[in-house]
This record gives C-alpha cells, structure tokens and sequence, in this order.
C-alpha cells in the first residue's frame, strides 16, 4: 500500500470541484482496508479469506442537502467525476471556488502496533484448532464446535475544505467459539470470543484454548436447564456485554439525527429525568481497545468521552457535522460510515452504564424470585417507542437471593426508558465488552463497544413457558 495514495495537486481539485455549485462544505474520505476471516467446522479449517478494499468518497453540504459519490479506482479521472456528482447531487446557486490549503496533521494509530492481519494465516488457524480441541476435551456431549477467527487493519484519510488532513491507522480483530451439547433429546449452544483493538500477541496472554472450553461449560450446563418463568419478575443482567441492551433500547435514541426529526422518544427531553438517579450512560471512543475507539471519527473529529444520561437526566446526544450544523449542539466525535461507498451518520462508538456504588452480589441478594441474565442474545428494538424483545442466552433463576438452576427460553420484553427507571441497583463492577458488537444502521454495519456493571431492575417482563 501507499501510504501516500492523496496527492495534495488532485485532493484540491477534488475539492475545488466539489465546491464550485456553491456548497459550503465538502470532504474527502479515503478508505485502505485488508481483512482475514478463517473459521473451522467438523474438526477442520474450512474457509480462509482475505479482502481488500479501497476507495475515495466524496462529501457536499449544502443546507440539510447532502451530496455523495465515490470511486474505487485512485486515479484521477474517477475521483473528480465523484466530486462533480457529489456536487451536482447537493447543487445550489452560485459558485463557491475556494483556495483549498490542506495541513498534514501527524499521522496517527488507533492501535499502535503492528497490525494482526500482517500475521502468518498458519499460526491464526492454530488458534482455531487449539480452541476446538479444548471444547471437545470435555466430552461426547459435545457434538459441534464451530470456530471462527477475524482481522482488520485499515488506514483512512481524511481531507476537507476547511483545511483539515488527517491519517489514521485502525486495527481489530476476534475469536468466537460456539459449541453445541447434546444429551439425550436434550440440545443447547455456548459461545464464548475474545478480542479487540489488541496486537496480535494478546492470542497468547488469553489461550483460545480457554475460550473453547468456556463455551462448551456453558453448552454442557444449560443441558440441566429448565423452562424459564414468565410473568412481571426482578431482573439482574451481570456486566459486560448485558449493555448491549442499553446500547439498542437507549442508545439509538440519543443520536441526534432522530431526535432532530423527532422520531426519537428522548426528542424534547433535554433535561428533563429519562431514569433511575442510579443511572449514568456515557459513549466514550476513547477507551484502551474498546471495539468503537477512534482517536477521531470519520469526519476527522476527535474522539471524545460524552456523559448522555447524568444520574438519570438526558445531558447530551451524539452527532455528526451536518446534525450539529442543523441544531446548534456541539459535535461530540460520532460521524461515522461502514466504508468510503457510504455518507456519514451519527453512531456510537463504546456506549456503557457507568459504575455505581453495590457489591454485585449484594445486588443478587436483595432478590426473593428473579432473573439472572449472564449473557444476552439477539434482540429487536423499536426507537421511536423504546420497546424491546431480547434473548437470554445464558440465564439463571433467582430463589431467596441465591442463583440456582439454569433456565431455557426466556426473553426480556420491555420498554428502555421504563426499565431504566425502574433500576433499583448498578454495581460497582464495570465491564466494556472489546471482543464484539457490530451495530446496524441505514444499512450501515460498524464496530462497537457495550458494556455496564451489574445492575438489578425492579421488574420486567420475562418470557417463558415455566413458572
């Protein structure tokens, strides 16, 4: 690759073109992206890919206009016929040639280390085999393991027409192991994954062989599982990737595009109490190896920490340029884009629960007959209303304050402001979920970090066939 694939004579005439139907703003997003995926089934290394991409987007604004086209050929031709459709798409009266003087700010890494995807595939399909082998030591019961590794390493440029160039170099990668339990006619699955924005050498600090173990313990102890109860129960989701329920059922509605159209439920609430004093939210792109960190978004904003929900009150919302433009609010960091063939959105980047002041186990204790969600599954939200369905994937009933047996087949239904309210107890266990979280969009897919403490909810709606 060339590190040096914009050249300053073309970029200002890209950008010049784009300008010149009298825009007010125009950018250009330069996107190198090289990725391995290898997964494993039946004992064996069965698909091995590796993907490039590249490609130049160009941006106009003009008002609540936004013009957008791209080319995945870097030559000249192309990237200017980009900035002339992008420009005609957004057209106003007038002209506006600018004298475009870019500055090269440093170069800077998200992850500053050598990139995963520059690795051998032959040691990454070891650890695809190593975790496999771990899963299937346990037992017969263990009739399917499936395994699957993922790196990327992206390098993105980002020029506008206010002067600024900045360069980035952005790495991830991740394991997943899922196993399947039989016993008798009884069936059920675990799943366990590490990764991040690590360098390679974290495969060593954290075996895959303890991944794929961890995964089949859990698909060999929901055997025992028993028919989830139903009805208005005490809920204690534990930490880590239980946040995953306020990044769908809160988080999407504190982008301020939808509360701009008011087609958020928070739209108008500015201020005003949306949950439990107990509750802090906070979208943070800065985070060491958070799977959303950026040192900036993909407007060339810098990441920064934003408070949401401050001990229950809504204090902000997170946007991009063009949002921030249209209301007045700051831009907080959250323009982002799944690739240079798609415009800019805000998005979150690692959104989580802050930490609160309870012994997790105290928080367990206080409960007679309830839940216990250890992980979370799939799930379908609603913005507009904040309503909810999720999947327990691994869940436990709660008797006299202790958990006891694994139960099968429960599903969290509810509404996300309501249960935030209804939150009686955050403990003082903090986790961000790095290994995965891909958030979905307009049809655009990008990386995120969830995450909370465990926190305990009066009550919710628990689906099941139990009782």
């Amino acid at each position: 690759m060339n590190p040096n694939r914009l050249d300053r004579d073309l970029i200002t005439k890209a950008l010049r073109t784009g300008m010149k139907q009298g825009a007010e703003f125009c950018d250009i997003y330069y996107e190198y992206r090289i990725q391995n995926f290898i997964t494993l089934d039946e004992n064996k290394i069965k698909n091995s890919r590796f993907n490039i991409l590249e490609g130049v987007g160009v941006r106009v604004l003009v008002g609540e206009k936004i013009g957008y086209a791209y080319s995945d050929i870097i030559e000249e031709a192309p990237i200017i016929k980009a900035a002339e459709s992008a420009s005609f798409i957004a057209k106003n009266s007038g002209t506006g040639l600018i004298e475009v003087a870019p500055v090269t700010d440093k170069a800077r890494k998200t992850c500053d280390y050598q990139a995963p995807v520059k690795e051998e595939t032959g040691p990454k399909a070891d650890l695809l085999l190593n975790a496999n082998e771990s899963a299937r030591s346990l037992g017969d019961e263990i009739i399917q393991v499936n395994c699957s590794y993922f790196d990327e390493f992206k390098k993105v440029e980002i020029v506008n027409s206010e002067g600024l160039w900045k360069s980035d170099e952005q790495s991830v990668t991740n394991l997943v192991v899922s196993c399947t339990a039989q016993r008798d006619q009884t069936r059920d699955v675990g799943r366990s994954f590490i990764g991040g924005r690590y360098p390679y050498s974290y495969y060593s600090e954290n075996d895959p062989a303890f991944t794929g173990k961890k995964a089949a313990e859990l698909a060999i102890t929901k055997l025992d599982a028993k028919p989830a109860p139903s009805g208005m129960l005490p809920v204690v989701i534990k930490s880590g990737w239980g946040g995953v329920l306020v990044h769908e059922a809160v988080g999407h509605g504190l982008e301020l595009d939808f509360n701009r159209k008011k087609t958020s439920l928070y739209s108008d609430s500015m201020g005003q109490e949306v949950a439990s004093p107990l509750v802090t939210i906070i979208d943070d792109g800065t985070i060491p190896n958070g799977r959303g960190t950026l040192n900036f978004d993909d407007e060339g904003t810098p990441a920064g920490k934003s408070v949401l929900i401050n001990e229950g009150r809504l204090v902000g919302l997170m946007s991009d340029r063009l949002n921030s433009k249209l209301t007045g609010m700051p831009m907080t960091g959250n323009g982002r884009r799944m690739s240079f063939r798609e415009y800019i959105i805000p998005r979150m980047t690692n959104t989580y629960i802050d930490n609160g002041d309870s012994d997790p186990a105290e928080l367990v204790k206080d409960v007679n007959r309830g839940v216990f969600a250890a992980q979370l599954g799939g799930g379908q939200v609603d913005i507009t209303t904040g309503n909810f369905v999720f999947e327990i994937s691994d869940g436990y009933l709660i008797e006299n304050g202790k958990i006891t047996y694994p139960i099968r087949g429960a599903n969290l239904i509810g509404n996300g402001p309501d249960s935030m309210k209804k939150v009686k107890g955050v403990g003082n266990d903090l986790k961000i979920e790095t290994a995965t979280g891909t958030c979905g969009k307009d049809g655009q897919n990008v990386y995120v970090g969830v995450g909370q403490p465990t926190i305990y909810i009066s009550e919710m709606t628990v689906g099941g066939t139990g009782n």
